[in-house]
């Protein structure tokens, strides 16, 4: 696992552990099949470019909020509380270069919004 900082809105920082998502295997993958997430982890899905990205549930049995992110590590949009195992496409409002998955209700609790930024090893925010 790789450690995830979120700056958020409410001015505190929060550290999470994450699994990466780089390839294409591993992104579509994601989290299928997985029964249980600590509320401190999460995945995040890596691009080498930025797009209008979407993402569904398929085979995803917990609820999750969806972040989409910028390439500066800013947050686009987040889709709260999806469906688990709905076909439903779940599309980010511009083009964006991650994706952030966590348990639903984390982003919620520890105030993540379109206000926060994200920051991990191998990301630069001064893009």
């Amino acid at each position: 696992k790789d450690v995830l900082v979120v700056h958020a809105s409410n001015h505190a920082c929060y550290r999470l552990d994450i699994y990466i998502a780089a390839t294409d295997e591993q992104r579509a993958r994601g989290l299928m099949h997985v029964r249980s997430l600590p509320e401190s982890t999460g995945m995040l899905f890596l691009y080498d470019y930025d797009a209008r990205l979407s993402m569904w549930m398929k085979n995803t049995f917990i609820p999750l909020d969806i972040l989409f992110v910028r390439a500066d590590g800013t947050v686009s949009s987040i889709a709260y509380n999806t469906e688990p195992q709905s076909l439903k496409s779940i599309a980010a409002l511009e083009p964006v270069r991650y994706v952030l998955e966590l348990n639903a209700g984390v982003a919620e609790k520890l105030s993540i919004d379109q206000y926060s930024r994200l920051e991990w090893d191998g990301q630069s925010t001064d893009e």
